[in-house]
């Protein structure tokens, strides 16, 4: 039996490889002074999209859902609370930084600085959220649920992923609809 936090943390090794990505973009830009806004877009996409709405939306919406229907040890309880706000924190830092992207890209003359703040956060906020996940709550989290509740999780979740590709494409042909009809 695979456990249904396997996925989740197999995920977390192509988060991991994106944020090293934006470590390196972080030196680029302060060596160069200059944003590759397309970058950004990049960055954007793949947290929103891929860290955001596909990971965290099967933690938030099966795994976070189950475990509020148990009786968790207050330490648990806690640790699940702190990644809820974690995630709200990477949504809200991640809407930052499209927003300096935007100020940077009409000139703002400090949107270069925001944009290198915010990344640093996201790079530093990253590897914490994933490590707490992976060494503290996830091994702790599977304790409270049965071999049934946890083979029923695991499907889920596999089909939460065969669905949102579906989702995200007709989000894709809507907005073309819109843009170019």
């Amino acid at each position: 039996m695979v456990l249904p936090v396997g996925p989740l943390m197999i995920e977390h090794r192509l988060i991991e490889r994106m944020i090293s990505i934006m470590g390196k973009e972080i030196k680029r830009i302060q060596k160069n002074r200059d944003v590759d806004p397309k970058f950004i877009d990049t960055a954007v996409n793949f947290i929103r999209t891929y860290a955001d709405q596909c990971h965290h939306g099967k933690e938030e919406k099966i795994l976070f859902r189950d475990l509020q229907k148990k009786k968790l040890k207050p330490d648990d309880k806690q640790i699940m609370d702190e990644l809820i706000h974690e995630h709200i924190l990477g949504r809200t830092l991640t809407g930052q930084l499209v927003e300096a992207k935007s100020k940077f890209i009409t000139g703002e003359k400090t949107a270069l600085a925001t944009i290198i703040n915010l990344m640093q956060q996201l790079v530093d906020f990253y590897p914490k959220h994933i490590e707490k996940e992976d060494k503290i709550f996830f091994k702790s989290a599977m304790k409270y649920f049965t071999t049934a509740e946890k083979d029923a999780m695991l499907d889920e979740e596999y089909e939460f992923d065969k669905k949102f590709i579906h989702v995200i494409y007709r989000n894709v042909v809507a907005e073309a609809e819109q843009a170019f009809s």
